[in-house]
């Protein structure tokens, strides 16, 4: 197996990596933004108020976006399995 290879697949599972984590970390993200604001202009600072919202969010984030980074994952996996010809080689 060459560098470039070596490098091209790295690229590429740091690209799948992002792709599959970004909508749970942004709407985790906005939620706890919007939880801060609201925090900041009611002066409630209660602690469960930051989580519990934030994971009701990340939960139904991962039930609608679950079946798509499976499929995703999958045909990454398959692909992976099939260039390991191309690694001995």
């Amino acid at each position: 197996m060459s560098v470039g290879f070596a490098a091209v697949i790295m690229r590429s599972s740091i690209f799948q990596i992002l792709m599959i984590a970004s909508p749970v970390l942004l709407i985790g993200m906005s939620v706890g933004l919007v939880i801060s604001i609201f925090q900041a202009t009611t002066s409630i600072q209660e602690q469960t108020l930051t989580f519990v919202p934030k994971i009701i969010a990340i939960f139904l984030t991962l039930a609608f976006f679950g079946p798509w980074m499976f499929s995703s994952m999958r045909e990454f996996t398959f692909n992976i399995f099939r260039m390991i010809p191309d690694m001995v080689g």
